[in-house]
């Protein structure tokens, strides 16, 4: 997949299929909608194409949008492999912000990004003060010959499939429902940085996360995760809490890689959230915490096979 600023830059080189939105967590919703575009740039023999913002649209009018549930290349990665060939990006700015819904299918769409097919959801907006809906975006494609689709939402258990949602079954420790409904593991990218050791004093070394974007943090307690290391895969018991038997304070995300003792310090890695083990405690003794710890890491050994 390509991936093309049009901050100052036409397309020319043929005419797309867009899919538009934030498309925060490309969920099993956004999905639906993505495949749908390429339906419809494969019948119509266009290219298969997104557009979206680098930054989240209420991140800029509000200056503290929402937590992230995937970092843009995370983003990217999944666009990719679900089958989009060029995906157009651009900040959302003032100058954006101000275009009206005219300005920006006539002039940011049709003439500068060659749209000629447009798939959207039912709540789609756009233009200044996000003037347009769907109905005005129907009304403006059909003046420029624009194929229109608008997708429907999908629902889980009856229950609208939305980022929203996933954030508070991620807050809530209920990573299983959340996978559902990102059709794929939760999983957060960080370096790993130096910690104090607590880990490898209680024979089970942690590497310390600190993470690459403002992701959503799910819930204190012990997860089931797998480890992303230099393309090598890991099962690993990650930890999200503040250490109370220790009377720390800070949040932490400590991740103990089972199998897996090489140094390292600074690298980058990625974290996926399979289950909820348990919420976090403080323990009695050190002893009373080291065989949890131990309890824990059987018990993910025991179901990693299972996922990975």
């Amino acid at each position: 997949m390509e991936i093309v600023r049009i901050d100052n830059t036409n397309e020319t080189r043929f005419e797309t299929s867009l899919a538009l939105g934030n498309f925060d967590g490309v969920h099993i919703g956004h999905q639906k909608l993505i495949l749908s575009m390429i339906e419809t740039a494969d019948k119509t023999k266009l290219r298969p194409s997104m557009m979206i913002f680098e930054n989240h649209t209420k991140s800029f009018v509000f200056k503290n949008g929402p937590r992230l549930i995937n970092s843009n290349a995370q983003k990217n990665r999944f666009l990719e492999k679900l089958g989009v060939k060029t995906l157009y990006t651009m900040r959302f700015d003032d100058e954006i912000m101000t275009l009206s819904p005219r300005e920006f299918v006539n002039n940011l769409l049709y003439e500068k990004l060659k749209c000629r097919a447009i798939t959207v959801g039912p709540d789609y907006r756009f233009g200044h003060k996000a003037e347009g809906d769907v109905e005005q975006l129907l009304t403006l494609s059909k003046e420029l010959g624009i194929k229109t689709q608008i997708i429907q939402p999908v629902y889980h258990n009856d229950i609208l499939v939305s980022s929203t949602r996933i954030r508070e079954h991620l807050t809530d420790g209920e990573i299983i429902e959340a996978n559902k409904l990102l059709g794929r593991p939760f999983a957060i990218i960080g370096e790993v940085i130096h910690g104090k050791g607590l880990g490898k004093k209680l024979g089970v070394p942690t590497a310390n996360i600190k993470p690459k974007d403002k992701y959503v943090i799910p819930k204190k307690g012990i997860y089931m995760t797998y480890t992303v290391i230099e393309g090598k895969i890991y099962p690993s018991a990650t930890n999200i809490g503040v250490n109370p038997t220790f009377d720390e304070v800070d949040l932490k995300i400590e991740n103990h890689i089972i199998g897996f003792d090489s140094q390292i310090y600074g690298k980058e890695i990625e974290i996926f959230f399979l289950e909820y083990v348990r919420p976090e405690k403080k323990f009695e003794s050190i002893e009373d915490l080291k065989k949890r710890m131990q309890e824990d890491i059987s018990y993910i050994k025991q179901k990693s096979d299972l996922h990975l």
